[in-house]
């Protein structure tokens, strides 16, 4: 495991070592959350298009296409990466035993528009 000592500023600052920075393909932005008292940070991915295929076939099997279908997909694309938040976060809180039951619906919203 890669592990350095790093000081922290008068300002809270820290500055992240050339060897992670560099490994990691750390860009423009970082995330960071507490996990079991320590802080992660790590790179902001931009979604690279995983569900893309799977949203566009979706919505070409209920029929639609051209503008209408460019505009239900960016749409749809928006509601991933926060989907994915939410997942992440329950499953945090799950592992942690401090949440209920969620179901598909709940999370994705669907039916709820």
């Amino acid at each position: 495991m890669l592990k350095k000592r790093i000081s922290v500023s008068k300002k809270r600052q820290i500055t992240i070592p050339i060897e992670f920075y560099n490994r990691l393909g750390i860009e423009k932005e970082v995330e960071c959350y507490l996990q079991n008292d320590a802080i992660v940070i790590r790179p902001v991915r931009e979604s690279t298009g995983e569900f893309d295929e799977q949203i566009l076939a979706d919505l070409i099997s209920q029929g639609l296409s051209g503008s209408e279908l460019l505009e239900k997909f960016k749409e749809m694309r928006r509601k991933v990466r926060p989907a994915i938040e939410r997942l992440l976060n329950e499953a945090h809180l799950a592992a942690a035993g401090k949440t209920r039951f969620f179901t598909y619906e709940d999370v994705f919203g669907e039916g709820n528009e």
